[in-house]
């Protein structure tokens, strides 16, 4: 049983891994934001509703969910258009830095629908991550832009991962994510529409960007969630939230060997993100401790 997580652990530390590669594939492909997401989109919406074909999976829904995945797919695709808008205007650090900030908007938008307060706690480390914002802001001001559509991004993650919060109350993580990719690509693709964008040079891309796209749409979107799904059977809260705290990490370390000289900063940009970061990861630690002390305390009440 030990060995098998150990496994996990390493699976879940190449999960991660994964997902801090995307923000390294969406610097290397070439075409814009939009087109960009449209194909990731279309094409893991793809890939999943093979592996749910395979899997004899039912992903019926009724009228009422549709609603809820259409909107909520919106979302979803308005978030990776600003995170990949981010990275294009400015560089994968940046992004990846302001979008740690995901947590602290989420513990602002989460009471609203699970009519819970706001824990003065909260609101200081939120203060803590702004100062770390500020610092890298003051000192990497070409990347202002940047760093506002990571903000946007940041908080577009944080609402549709509330709204998530709610869904996987009542269906599968398989039926969300399927719906939420497919819904997002249909809402891109009206836009598209809309903007006379289609045309036959709209799908002339370099062999290098399929290459990038197919390996971000299948392996760090498609496997890399129905993996962590798969995971978090095996593995403690405490530990999947530790290990996804070092995507950035991972990121910005990958970014220096791959981009070299674009990707290395100010003194005061490192400063500024393990402020931000440290703040995250003490976040974490917190409300794992916090939830784990309920969990504890409910069990003894119910011994008694």
């Amino acid at each position: 049983m030990q060995g098998n997580n150990l496994k996990q652990y390493f699976l879940l530390h190449f999960i991660v891994f994964i997902w801090g590669f995307t923000a390294i594939l969406g610097a290397l492909i070439s075409i814009e934001a939009i087109p960009l997401v449209w194909f990731r989109m279309s094409l893991a919406s793809i890939f999943i509703f093979g592996y749910l074909i395979i899997k004899k999976r039912n992903v019926s829904i009724d009228a009422k969910a549709l609603f809820k995945f259409i909107f909520t797919g919106i979302i979803i695709a308005l978030h990776w258009i600003f995170f990949f808008k981010a990275i294009k205007v400015s560089n994968v650090s940046v992004a990846l830095v302001t979008m740690s900030t995901g947590a602290f908007f989420t513990s602002l938008i989460e009471p609203i629908f699970f009519k819970r307060r706001i824990k003065s706690l909260e609101i200081i480390l939120g203060l803590v991550v702004i100062l770390g914002l500020y610092i890298i802001f003051n000192f990497e001001s070409q990347y202002k832009l940047g760093i506002f559509y990571a903000l946007i991004s940041s908080m577009l993650s944080a609402l549709f991962s509330v709204f998530n919060g709610l869904f996987i109350k009542r269906y599968t993580a398989n039926t969300i994510s399927f719906y939420q990719l497919l819904f997002g690509a249909l809402f891109i693709t009206v836009y598209i529409l809309f903007t006379n964008g289609f045309s036959s040079a709209f799908f002339v891309l370099p062999k290098s960007d399929w290459f990038y796209l197919l390996i971000l749409s299948s392996i760090c979107t498609a496997y890399a969630f129905i993996a962590s799904v798969n995971v978090m059977k095996y593995l403690s809260p405490y530990t999947v939230m530790l290990t996804i705290n070092l995507e950035p990490v991972y990121a910005i370390v990958l970014a220096l060997f791959i981009f070299g000289e674009k990707e290395k900063m100010n003194p005061e940009f490192y400063l500024g993100a393990c402020i931000v970061l440290f703040v995250v990861l003490l976040n974490g630690i917190i409300k794992n401790k916090s939830a784990i002390r309920k969990k504890f305390s409910s069990k003894t009440v119910r011994k008694k």
